[in-house]
């Protein structure tokens, strides 16, 4: 009996130690999370959400933006602030249909734009492609907020090309 006794007793003395290890962890982890900053987050902490920086201003501009891919979507050079792009109307339409192309001098929305899911060609936009801005963006006036040694694939072939720059 009296072994019995002591397999039960050795059984609960280590559930305070384990209550003990996980406050402190839990504890080392609230300090840490306290103290420890990010580079994007500044000073705020990471258990707090902190303040939201300010908008950047969108570019407005003419140029058009080198592709970084062949099927990248073309950004958007222009603020577009204000823009009607639901269900009852596309402004940016207004500017890059077919029929308006000529007169705003605005590049036409691209001939996939007037395919269904089957492949087929539709007289106007499609209603998946209606909604320009899921993969159309506007470019801000900042800078980057981590580095990038992004490099095309151009640029790329180029330096693996015998002779080429490395």
């Amino acid at each position: 009996m009296r072994g019995a006794h002591r397999a039960g007793g050795d059984m609960i003395r280590p559930l305070p130690t384990l209550l003990l290890a996980a406050a402190l962890t839990a504890a080392i982890g609230s300090l840490a999370a306290q103290t420890v900053s990010s580079g994007l987050r500044g000073p705020t902490p990471l258990n707090d959400e902190g303040p939201a920086p300010p908008m950047a201003p969108t570019r407005n501009t003419a140029e058009r933006e080198a592709r970084n891919y062949p099927e990248q979507p073309p950004v958007i050079p222009h603020s577009i602030d204000g823009y009607q792009i639901d269900i009852r109307g596309n402004k940016c339409l207004s500017c890059h249909a077919r029929a308006r192309t000529a007169e705003s001098q605005a590049p036409m929305v691209s001939i996939t734009h007037f395919m269904d899911r089957d492949g087929q060609f539709l007289a106007s936009v499609s209603p998946r492609r209606f909604f320009c801005t899921e993969c159309h963006v506007s470019q801000s006036v900042s800078n980057p907020p981590v580095s990038n040694d992004f490099v095309d694939i151009d640029t790329l072939l180029s330096r693996a090309a015998p002779g080429g720059r490395r």
